[in-house]
């Protein structure tokens, strides 16, 4: 089939096109030949309990990279973490024993490890600037970002990013003395990261994968905001950006537990949406088809199976209410990002002084953490970071053709570069579903037919590598 173009086939109704499609999930899976049974760990939020349309089966590969996270080596990463005493923004940076200058010179330490399993393809470096006087930093401040960048072995100028802050704070966020051992908030996630860093340095990613430790998120998000800008003033290509923050344990604060879920926070409007933007999507829709909700259902297309053992539940909001993470400086500067937290957050021990009142104790300790718990968000991060570093990037300059008035929709798409780039499949939904529910194989072309209404379903499309790895869905935007 050529590069240029591809129409659904002749004679094919409207009606045959919706049949063909019925039984949403088990149509769309069978098209891609996924399995459509419930997996074990899957919520309610799925649907009728079956994987959608657009589910991807974990590879061989991956299962094998996922049974190598370490519950015990996130356990011992976070202690090492708690035992710097108090990791404040503001506390001591040349301690060798307390303060976040002593974590941060550890971090370094033991990502330089890992890289040296990575035969030269990891390299870990410490991103520091001078931040000046500004809101919760009365002084100028050194802020460090520590990152370990493993360059793709096929198109490393594709870039995805998981991290975890590393800073940690009290109940009074300027106190930068007393103990703030930081065990959840966010040790848990700064082990996420290092331990995937660790278990994929000694493989190679066809993209680039970046794994950090960021620091100043308590007092405003500053190292993540530092990190975003260099990304965006270097013109990098970020497809996919991860925090995980407050990921330490599936219990609430009321006791009960829900220890196979993992909250997944991704933005519907996007934060850097242009007022052109803004006009164009209060004309056609997708208010929940950004690129954050499609690295969010591609999570969960990838994620949320068997080989993590858990349910994936997003949230259709930027972060929780009223509050923010690091993922927030990636999506302001265009980048698609979410935030992963913990299914219900426990506040006797996050931004708490550490004592015992009335017999009950408080303070962010690592005896609240489940390193279990962690060992599984991990995976499910892995699987969704390795999936897309080996799977095509998202198609660029998805359109639908509106030059003509047609109760038929004709989509056009830029082909990718990638040396293993198979073709591309074109998704639809109704405009109500939450995920894609039909999915169609159209070949190795950069435009496609489909005889239903761009009115009626929100369409999209995705690239198909040779090994069967699909990227995020593109949501198309009219063609003028």
């Amino acid at each position: 089939m050529s590069h240029q173009t591809s129409h659904a086939t002749s004679g094919t109704t409207r009606r045959a096109v919706l049949t063909a499609g019925a039984g949403a999930v088990a149509a769309g899976a069978a098209s891609t030949g996924q399995a459509t049974a419930a997996v074990p760990g899957q919520g309610p939020d799925r649907g009728h309990g079956g994987r959608p349309a657009t589910a991807q089966s974990p590879s061989r590969e991956l299962r094998a990279l996922l049974k190598e996270i370490d519950p015990g080596r996130i356990e011992a990463t976070v202690r090492k973490l708690a035992s710097f005493g108090t990791r404040h923004t503001l506390s001591v940076q040349d301690d060798p024993a307390r303060g976040i200058g002593a974590a941060r010179d550890w971090i370094f330490a033991e990502m330089q490890k890992y890289a040296e399993a990575s035969g030269g393809r990891m390299t870990v470096e410490l991103q520091s600037y001078i931040q000046e006087p500004a809101s919760r930093i009365p002084v100028a401040t050194r802020i460090t970002n520590v990152v370990a960048t493993l360059r793709g072995s096929v198109t490393p100028e594709r870039v995805y990013v998981v991290s975890g802050h590393y800073d940690s704070r009290v109940t009074d966020v300027m106190d930068a003395t007393s103990d703030s051992p930081g065990a959840d908030d966010d040790a848990s996630g700064v082990a996420v990261s290092m331990e995937l860093a660790r278990v994929m340095a000694t493989r190679r990613p066809a993209a680039t994968i970046v794994f950090a430790a960021v620091a100043g998120e308590e007092q405003g998000l500053y190292g993540a905001t530092r990190m975003a800008a260099q990304y965006k003033a270097a013109g990098t290509d970020v497809q996919g950006m991860f925090t995980d923050d407050i990921v330490g344990s599936p219990k609430a604060d009321d006791g009960a537990l829900d220890p196979y879920t993992i909250r997944l926070f991704a933005e519907g409007v996007p934060s850097s949406e242009t007022p052109e933007q803004a006009a164009t999507r209060r004309s056609v829709g997708g208010e929940n088809d950004s690129p954050s909700r499609q690295l969010a259902r591609f999570v969960r297309d990838t994620a949320d199976n068997d080989a993590t053992g858990m349910n994936v539940r997003v949230i259709y909001r930027r972060d929780r209410y009223l509050r923010g993470g690091d993922h927030i400086p990636f999506l302001e500067r265009g980048y698609p990002a979410a935030r992963f937290t913990e299914p219900a957050e426990d506040f006797a021990h996050q931004h708490q002084d550490v004592r015992v009142e009335d017999g009950k104790q408080f303070g962010d300790l690592p005896e609240f953490c489940d390193f279990d718990y962690i060992a599984r968000v991990a995976r499910v991060n892995g699987a969704a970071l390795w999936t897309l570093a080996q799977a095509p990037g998202t198609p660029k300059n998805a359109k639908i053709v509106t030059s003509n008035l047609t109760n038929s929709t004709e989509l056009v798409w830029d082909r990718g570069t990638e040396p293993y780039l198979a073709g591309y499949e074109v998704v639809w939904r109704e405009t109500t579903a939450p995920e894609w529910t039909h999915v169609i194989e159209v070949g190795d072309v950069t435009r496609h037919e489909v005889d239903l209404s761009k009115d009626n379903v929100f369409f999209g499309v995705r690239a198909v590598s040779r090994n069967g790895a699909k990227s995020p869905v593109a949501f198309p935007v009219p063609q003028r």
